[in-house]
């Protein structure tokens, strides 16, 4: 280990996760400067790629210091900070505002990737490692919102009964793209020790997934915004399976040294899907 200091370590592994995210955001800024690929494409690749590669960094942080769950999401805060600023035309960058929103406006900004980047900051903060919740919260949130719309866009020509603006297509897309996904993590934080696999968790990734999908789908979602209601829908359902299938106990516990210092295990035993550790 380069340090005994986990909050030097976890300070060193913030700086390397904003790194890998802002040369992941750069490359599609890139990308939309040149017009190499439709805006609308663009914006959803920045969607996927930027949650779930700021995800793939979370090992990287101790399991010791109380500080990882504020300091992992820094570059996810500055990033707010800058689509704001952008946002409130206070800076231009067009590049940004290419890549993340849907019609050149920088207004834009400041709804759907300000709630997408809040999202995966509160996610970090209250359930970090500590909670099965934070894997399809991210997962359903950045793979299967991102791939919906992807898919919807393409192959979407035959539309939901309730909404219009949805299709059969994309709503299967959304729920596979963040089932796997979270099944994929799950796997990616068992070889690290901070979770356990298991066919429970895989059967409330199903069950999650689907009501993301399906509240993605609703016209409620058309009005506020996916970036909030997937995201919602997902630690409301994962917060009632985890709890109801026995995740109070070791299911739950990400840390492989418990998760007592934690803020977000207080968070947790609020909602009564506290972990009392490994």
């Amino acid at each position: 280990m380069w340090t005994d200091s986990p909050l030097v370590r976890d300070a060193g592994a913030a700086l390397l996760t904003g790194v890998a995210a802002a040369v992941v955001l750069r490359f599609w800024e890139e990308v939309a400067n040149r017009a190499l690929l439709d805006q609308k494409l663009c914006r959803k690749l920045v969607h996927i790629t930027v949650g779930l590669v700021y995800f793939l960094m979370w090992p990287l942080f101790s399991s010791d210091d109380v500080y990882a769950p504020f300091l992992a999401p820094l570059i996810v805060v500055i990033n707010i900070i800058k689509v704001i600023v952008i946002g409130l035309g206070l800076v231009k960058d067009e590049g940004v505002v290419n890549s993340m929103t849907r019609h050149g406006d920088r207004r834009e900004l400041l709804k759907g990737p300000l709630y997408y980047a809040s999202a995966i900051t509160l996610t970090t903060i209250v359930f970090w490692r500590t909670s099965p919740i934070s894997i399809p919260v991210i997962c359903n949130l950045c793979a299967g919102d991102g791939v919906a719309d992807i898919v919807g866009r393409r192959l979407g020509h035959v539309k939901l009964p309730h909404n219009p603006e949805k299709s059969y297509a994309g709503s299967a897309a959304m729920f596979l793209a963040g089932f796997i996904a979270s099944v994929l993590y799950m796997c990616y934080f068992n070889i690290f020790g901070f979770i356990e696999k298991s066919w429970t968790m895989v059967g409330a990734f199903v069950i999650i997934s689907l009501v993301a999908a399906i509240v993605e789908s609703l016209p409620i979602s058309t009005r506020l915004d996916d970036n909030l209601t997937v995201p919602l829908a997902s630690v409301l359902v994962g917060a009632l399976l985890f709890y109801f299938l026995g995740a109070t106990t070791n299911l739950c516990c990400m840390s492989r040294e418990g998760c007592s210092g934690s803020i977000s295990t207080m968070v947790q035993m609020v909602l009564a899907v506290g972990s009392s550790g490994n």
